[in-house]
């Protein structure tokens, strides 16, 4: 199912052209075009979701084994010193279109972003890291 007003649908199909480096019948990856670094590409699931909380389990699977090859192949081709895989949920955790996309960002140690994806470290006490620990404990069937 595709959103008529979301712009990674419109590029999906077609109606919007794109710089796509990979496409099958579950994905299309397209060069990012306000990219963070040489080769910053998007993987877009045909099928829109809105974020992580509505993707098909099956569908994410895939899209990781996905960014796995892409990633190796892109380093191979570009020739980068390192690699980020990245997927916001939510505008806060900076999500701006809201299709499900990962973000495959190839890392170069001289590179104008270099410290891109760099944050304040917080602390907490003993006890605070401990009610986090036990607020968030699964019995092992999610």
């Amino acid at each position: 199912m595709m959103e008529k007003n979301c712009i990674f649908c419109k590029i999906i199909a077609g109606e919007i052209p794109s710089n796509t480096i990979y496409e099958d019948d579950l994905f299309r990856v397209i060069l990012d075009a306000s990219p963070a670094s040489k080769g910053h590409a998007l993987i877009l699931p045909k099928q829109h979701y809105a974020n992580i909380y509505e993707i098909d389990e099956e569908v994410a699977g895939k899209a990781f084994t996905l960014a796995k090859k892409l990633a190796a192949h892109m380093t191979e081709v570009l020739h980068c010193d390192g690699f980020n895989i990245l997927q916001n949920n939510g505008e806060v955790a900076g999500q701006t279109v809201f299709h499900f996309h990962m973000h495959l960002i190839p890392r170069y140690k001289d590179g104008k972003n270099a410290d891109i994806l760099t944050w304040a470290h917080e602390e907490f006490t003993p006890e605070e890291i401990a009610a986090i620990r036990d607020s968030l404990k699964v019995d092992g069937t999610l």
